[in-house]
């Protein structure tokens, strides 16, 4: 190798990393400022939802209250229980942390505005996703407490469980994606799917599975009325009972910033993204702004749902899994498989997949 040869590859490969750590440090801002503010945003919803006014002393209308709270944080003192592991306890909320800012990184806000556009973006995300439960039972196991470890080995199983007709439903919208591609194995591809609901949302062909993932995802996401693993009245925290300060903040971010990724990824997924209704055309401002006004819609009814839906006990949410949600998703994935596999009308599919989704909703107000 030449001098010059070795010179170019050398500044090729130094700006390489430097545009790689540009992105990373881009997304972790982008991801706390949005942290801070759904935080924000939901103590807000919750107290209209109350009755109530929310933060308003810090800021006008208490907008930097977020700001207020995480110097707080960072300021409290970090405590590590005598008897916890010392390496599992102090890398259990890194270990939380690293998968929700991997999946950000593959999440198209507008067209071909990501960090890296993945051929298997679907499957990427859930590949990484499932690697979140690896940091929630270290951080169970390694505290030293009989609370948190319950509160670990209860997060466990609600994940594992509920996982199954999350992929299940997602395996749905693959299935859909053959037919309108001319692909007999379709695509995996975000940006693709985004593009192919110009037209029309996927959210119109099977609406059980929008119902059966929105569901799943509260599970995952251990919000209300999945909220068993943190259950303060039960385990008095949780899985992270035993940290403070900074670290605890990482649990919440990783939380958050959790939220905030499912909902972006169901937007694409459902909801046609930055594609629908104003075409892949639009201009990237549009693109972007049409891709948070509806992961803001799902964020929002996370909060609604939160506010009016009491909690479940551990044998009523495993067996809602069990007994409920996952027939139903095997039953909305053998009738993508029969109505496209024959290439009859999609619409029959919307028909099916309608009445399972108001049979969905009727078993659901009938157990609560």
């Amino acid at each position: 190798m030449y001098p010059g040869e070795r010179f170019n590859s050398i500044t090729h490969l130094v700006g390489l990393v430097l545009a790689v750590a540009g992105s990373v440090v881009l997304v972790v801002l982008a991801m706390t400022i949005v942290v801070m503010y759904l935080t924000y945003g939901e103590r807000k919803v919750v107290a209209r939802f109350q009755q109530r006014l929310g933060p308003t002393e810090t800021g006008p209308g208490g907008l930097i209250q977020a700001f207020a709270d995480a110097f707080k944080l960072v300021l409290k003192e970090d405590i590590r229980p005598t008897n916890a592991d010392r390496w599992v306890f102090e890398l259990a909320p890194y270990a939380t942390f690293i998968p929700v800012f991997m999946v950000l990184l593959a999440l198209p806000f507008a067209h071909d505005w990501g960090v890296r556009d993945l051929g298997l973006g679907l499957f990427y995300v859930f590949a990484i996703l499932g690697l979140n439960i690896v940091g929630i039972m270290m951080a169970g196991l390694g505290s030293g407490n009989k609370y948190a470890l319950l509160g670990g080995i209860r997060a466990a199983a609600q994940m594992i469980s509920y996982e199954i007709p999350l992929v299940i439903s997602l395996l749905c919208v693959a299935m859909i994606t053959s037919a309108d591609t001319g692909n007999e194995i379709g695509t995996l591809n975000l940006n693709v799917i985004a593009a192919l609901q110009e037209d029309r949302p996927y959210v119109l062909l099977p609406p059980l599975a929008l119902l059966l993932f929105f569901t799943a995802m509260l599970s995952e996401l251990h919000r209300a009325p999945f909220d068993i693993p943190v259950a303060e009245s039960e385990i008095v925290g949780g899985y992270f009972v035993e940290y403070s300060g900074i670290r605890w903040s990482m649990f919440q971010l990783s939380e958050y910033a959790s939220m905030w990724g499912f909902s972006v990824f169901g937007s694409v997924v459902f909801l046609g993204g930055w594609a629908f209704p104003f075409g892949a055309d639009a201009h990237w401002s549009v693109q972007l702004a049409t891709t948070m006004v509806k992961s803001l819609s799902f964020i929002v009814l996370i909060f609604w749902v939160r506010t009016t839906v009491p909690r479940l006990r551990i044998d009523q949410l495993m067996s809602f899994c069990w007994k409920v949600l996952l027939p139903m998703s095997i039953v909305q994935m053998l009738m993508n498989g029969v109505i496209l596999a024959y290439d009859w009308p999609q619409e029959l599919l919307t028909l099916t997949s309608g009445a399972g989704a108001a049979l969905l909703v009727a078993i659901i107000i009938k157990r609560a």
